[in-house]
């Protein structure tokens, strides 16, 4: 347990006979591993080691977050290991300056420099940087995924300061295959899904759409869905997509699909089941019990095993509920992330048409294994901003660097051939892209300028007639009313003709 964990777990020992775990019994529970052993009953005393982490007993508690309850186990396995790294790091260095002998070649030199630089910069990160909202599997997971933003970050960088021959011909440094041009494929092709001309297989088109793209597009919108834990914004996402490669298939060779291909193959198919089994999943992280023991406090051998298999699971869960339509602030920030959604995918098509990368290649799968694992926490990081800005002040430090790569491959992009960004867009496209901006400003005006005038209006006028309705309701009753112009603090004028008497 890390020591946010334990911080978390220590506020809330003195509540741990309210809300234990209730399904089987308890002895099933614990031999399992999914309950601790000493999680008290009603009638027992509570028993110290037992820790409960409830987000009411925290200072800031959101009705979306769940329950958690941990034994405060701090093994072995959760520790820092500050001075266990540092040794190992100077150890190695300390053989390569004695007692390595180096090589004469420049090129070798410059190459093995930087990368023992970055791997100095990884151990210190993954052992000191700051730990995000994540800790499963482990902190130092995500503490390295977060160093690895900031190398890849640097290296964009880098690229976005050269010449456009001088970037390309860098990248035969990491692979000598590159740095050539990328020959001319069709992508388009015969659009018929049955092909009576084939009489050996008519569904010939269909099938050469199956190849290893389909688990990929499956995958992909499984692992979205994950992150966005949203249906309406990943079918949004997943849409708009297809309408952004029908607007730039004039500019990149691979948008240029069937409509077949476009929207059962992409968006029902791959796409929507990735989505629905995606949906499935975080139903059952909403419903699971986060309880967590030792692994060595848990007396069998299938326990054991349970408790290993969870720790690939969240410690804790919260369910994002964007509720875009609430105010001016989320409407803004929901369309801010599905617009740097969408820029993220298309930078992974135009990035490897203008450094001269095959879809195949390493690098194009090291990228995206790379996003699946910063996604997440950058997502995270952006609701907790969003939902509530008096706690979270100010954005993550994931979800800054994840913005500020997106945004610099983009820039690559620009920079690197300018003449298939600035391609001219077909006029109809350009008009039903103006409909739908204008749709959305219209719809943002009315929700939340003009329909708040008109409510605040209605509810000034409603409360104006409110107010002689119940002064005539009053004379209605019987009671004198009191003459204009004259203080109540006078008394009747019954009471004043007898003090004239």
């Amino acid at each position: 347990m890390t020591k946010n964990e334990a911080k978390k777990s220590g506020l809330a020992v003195n509540n741990a006979t309210s809300k234990c775990a209730t399904a089987a019994s308890s002895a099933e529970q614990v031999n399992s591993g999914s309950v601790e052993p000493d999680c008290p009953d009603q009638s027992t005393p509570i028993k110290a080691k037992v820790m409960k982490q409830t987000p009411r007993d925290t200072l800031h508690w959101r009705n979306t977050e769940c329950e958690v309850y941990d034994d405060g186990t701090n093994t072995f396995f959760w520790r820092a290991h500050t001075l266990t790294v540092l040794f190992i790091l100077t150890c190695a260095l300390v053989y390569v300056t004695l007692l390595e002998e180096t090589p004469q070649d420049t090129a070798y030199n410059t190459k093995r420099g930087i990368v023992a630089s970055i791997l100095v910069f990884l151990c210190f990160g993954v052992t000191q940087a700051k730990d995000g909202p994540f800790t499963r599997p482990h902190p130092a997971y995500w503490r390295f995924w977060l160093c690895v933003s900031v190398v890849y970050e640097l290296f964009l960088i880098f690229i976005l300061f050269q010449t456009v021959h001088d970037g390309r011909q860098f990248m035969k440094y990491i692979d000598p295959k590159l740095g050539v041009p990328l020959p001319e494929r069709d992508y388009g092709g015969n659009c018929l899904i049955y092909d009576p001309g084939n009489t050996t297989d008519p569904f010939h088109n269909v099938w050469d759409k199956m190849d290893g793209f389909v688990p990929a597009h499956f995958l992909g919108w499984y692992i979205k869905t994950l992150v966005i834990r949203d249906w309406w914004m990943c079918m949004i996402i997943s849409v708009m997509f297809e309408f952004l490669e029908y607007s730039l298939e004039h500019q990149l060779p691979n948008f240029s699909e069937c409509w077949w291909d476009h929207w059962i193959m992409d968006v029902l198919v791959c796409n929507g089941l990735g989505i629905y089994c995606g949906m499935k999943t975080l139903g059952w992280l909403s419903m699971k019990p986060y309880q967590w023991q030792g692994l060595w406090n848990i007396p069998t051998y299938k326990g054991k095993i349970k408790r290993i298999a969870f720790q690939f699971t969240p410690y804790n869960w919260v369910k994002f509920e964007w509720k875009p339509a609430s105010n001016l602030r989320r409407w803004l920030a929901v369309l801010g992330i599905i617009f740097m959604f969408l820029l993220a995918e298309l930078n992974t098509f135009y990035l490897k048409f203008v450094l001269w990368m095959p879809p195949e290649h390493y690098l194009v799968l090291l990228r995206l294994v790379f996003f699946v694992n910063v996604g997440g926490v950058a997502m995270r990081e952006i609701y907790d901003f969003m939902d509530d800005p008096k706690f979270h002040k100010k954005l993550g430090q994931q979800a800054w660097l994840v913005a500020a790569i997106t945004v610099t491959e983009f820039l690559i992009v620009v920079k690197y051939d300018p003449n298939t960004i600035m391609l001219p867009i077909p006029f109809f496209v350009i008009q039903c892209w103006l409909l739908g901006i204008l749709l959305i400003v219209t719809w943002t005006l009315w929700r939340f300028f003009i329909r708040d005038i008109t409510l605040r209006y209605k509810e000034t006028r409603r409360r104006k007639q409110e107010v002689p309705t119940d002064r005539d309701r009053t004379q209605g009753n019987g009671s004198t009313a009191t003459p204009p112009g004259r203080s109540k603090l006078n008394g009747s004028s019954e009471t004043l003709r007898q003090r004239k008497t």
